[in-house]
């Protein structure tokens, strides 16, 4: 082999080769090491146009900052978004470096729209459960309160707007929605009455029934002024009603109710 000019040749070439590359990758982290790459801002903004409004930069520093490590080039940017995911009222974090010693986090806020069950969660207006301090999420007014089985939570969010506009020309307002392990909905209004609706059997049960009561409604409130508690609408022909002092039955001449 050793008189193989060719073979030592091609060694020779590949060992210059192979330390020539060490020394580069030396010098590459040599350059990152340097001081001037240190991380001297984490700047922190809303998502497109949207402001921070609710993330703390309080918890921001005990909770994520302490998680990064590293420099402007050996930082972990899933790391880092990871950390920032973590601070309440964060959704979504993206992380990007901007030269020469700055990361900007783009964050994405959850928007509250109600409380969800009895449990402390609260709700987006996206559908998702998460946890935040009630009195910042309540900061604008007392949230509508929202229940249902798992994995109902969009079905509920969705229905909320629908009976904003079923029940609109009556003015009054959801306060509370309701889905029952057996999926029969329920919705609270803002004068405090309950109304019952039933299971949905089609796309129109729900509207059909809530348009009964729009209907009827201005003459209930004609006889029993604001008495009434709670409203029973999963009838074929009618309702049934429970007002204080007074529970009927039906208001007109009802067949078997509907559940």
């Amino acid at each position: 082999m050793w008189q193989d000019i060719k073979m030592l040749n091609a060694i020779a070439n590949t060992l210059i080769g192979l330390a020539m590359l060490v020394l580069l990758a030396a010098g590459i982290w040599w350059i990152a090491q340097l001081p001037m790459f240190t991380l001297k801002e984490i700047r922190v903004q809303g998502e497109g146009q949207n402001e921070v409004r609710r993330v703390n930069p309080l918890t921001i520093r005990a909770s994520a900052l302490p998680r990064i490590k590293g420099n402007f080039f050996t930082t972990n940017l899933d790391t880092v978004r990871t950390a920032f995911e973590s601070v309440p009222w964060v959704r979504k974090a993206s992380v990007q470096r901007e030269w020469p010693n700055q990361l900007v986090v783009n964050i994405e806020e959850y928007q509250p729209l109600g409380t969800w069950d009895d449990d402390g969660h609260l709700i987006s207006t996206k559908g998702d459960i998460f946890i935040a301090n009630m009195d910042e999420a309540e900061e604008d007014g007392k949230l509508p309160v929202f229940s249902g089985p798992a994995g109902s939570e969009k079905d509920v969010v969705a229905r909320l707007a629908d009976f904003k506009n079923w029940f609109g020309p009556l003015k009054l307002t959801p306060t509370e929605v309701n889905l029952s392990s057996r999926y029969a909905w329920s919705v609270k209004l803002d004068n405090g009455m309950e109304v019952q609706l039933g299971r949905e059997k089609n796309s129109m049960t729900l509207h059909d029934r809530a348009n009964r009561l729009v209907e009827i409604y201005p003459q209930l409130l004609e006889r029993l002024q604001d008495r009434i508690e709670s409203i029973d609408m999963r009838y074929a022909n009618g309702l049934a009603l429970k007002a204080s002092g007074l529970a009927i039955d039906s208001v007109s001449a009802l067949k078997k109710k509907t559940k």
